[in-house]
């Protein structure tokens, strides 16, 4: 039976636009703020990136100071909830932009009656803000489901995100695509059942996205090529519908991630080719 693509779910921060580093800056402020002795370099943030959802960032490194845990739990909340308002202050004054090709791909594949999803970790207001900017305000019709942490309280790597954007849309998981930049990401769709295209960057350049059907540094534009990083895809080029197509209907290839039983080429590669496109 001729497998048909019904959807294509996005995450957000990293995906659709370049957010971490407003992000970081919104976090580092809200320290400032707090009297909280915390300030997060380029460096930690990355790595703090594999934990999923900012307070649970926070609280991860308050424990590391020692502390009643549920005093912890109350400092993370605080300082959280006056880093998502700085931070959608920053979002409302920068206007962030959407990365290569995110714009294009949405309008055709709405055109085309292809339904879109977004499944993050960050807050409802967060997308609306991005999308607003984006969009001068019309965004948010683009989406048939908008799957946030206000409404699925588990983070990636857990499916549940994705579950609930799958149930909402009323589709299979194998009719389904999902494009992603970090590893929980790609984890949380494959265990929903979701095949994976991921977007690299800098922050996300050395993670394992083992199991992807795709990994690009971004989703290009015509006359601005994608760099293939894993995966099966011409060499150069953009994602349009087509291409999605195509990869929803061939079968899930190897891990592109760190090789399993020797599939699939590595992290280190990957970083390697992004570094020699000038991507980090």
């Amino acid at each position: 039976m001729k497998k048909t693509l019904k959807a294509v779910i996005f995450d957000m921060d990293g995906t659709l636009a370049d957010t971490e580093e407003s992000h970081r800056q919104a976090f580092n402020l809200a320290f400032e703020e707090g009297g909280c002795p915390l300030r997060w370099s380029r460096g930690e943030y990355q790595r703090l990136l594999a934990i999923s959802g900012g307070r649970e960032r926070i609280l991860h490194c308050l424990r590391t100071r020692g502390g009643e845990l549920a005093r912890l739990n109350e400092e993370a909340a605080a300082l959280h909830r006056r880093k998502s308002e700085l931070y959608a202050e920053k979002l409302e004054k920068e206007a962030l932009g959407l990365r290569p090709g995110i714009r294009r791909l949405l309008l055709e594949c709405h055109r085309e009656g292809i339904l879109l999803a977004i499944a993050t970790s960050s807050s409802r207001k967060n997308v609306e803000t991005l999308l607003s900017g984006a969009f001068e305000g019309g965004g948010l019709a683009l989406f048939a489901s908008i799957m946030t942490s206000d409404v699925v309280e588990e983070k990636k790597p857990s499916p549940a995100v994705y579950q609930a954007a799958l149930a909402e849309l009323e589709a299979r998981p194998q009719d389904c695509l999902a494009v992603e930049d970090t590893k929980n990401g790609n984890a949380a769709a494959l265990a929903a059942g979701v095949k994976t295209i991921i977007t690299c960057h800098a922050l996300t350049l050395d993670d394992d996205f083992s199991g992807a059907a795709l990994v690009l540094d971004q989703l290009g534009e015509p006359g601005k090529p994608f760099k293939r990083l894993g995966g099966d895809a011409p060499a150069a080029g953009y994602v349009d519908l087509a291409l999605l197509r195509t990869i929803h209907a061939s079968p899930q290839g190897a891990a592109v991630g760190r090789p399993r039983s020797g599939a699939g080429g590595s992290a280190v590669k990957i970083a390697a080719k992004l570094r020699g496109a000038g991507r980090a």
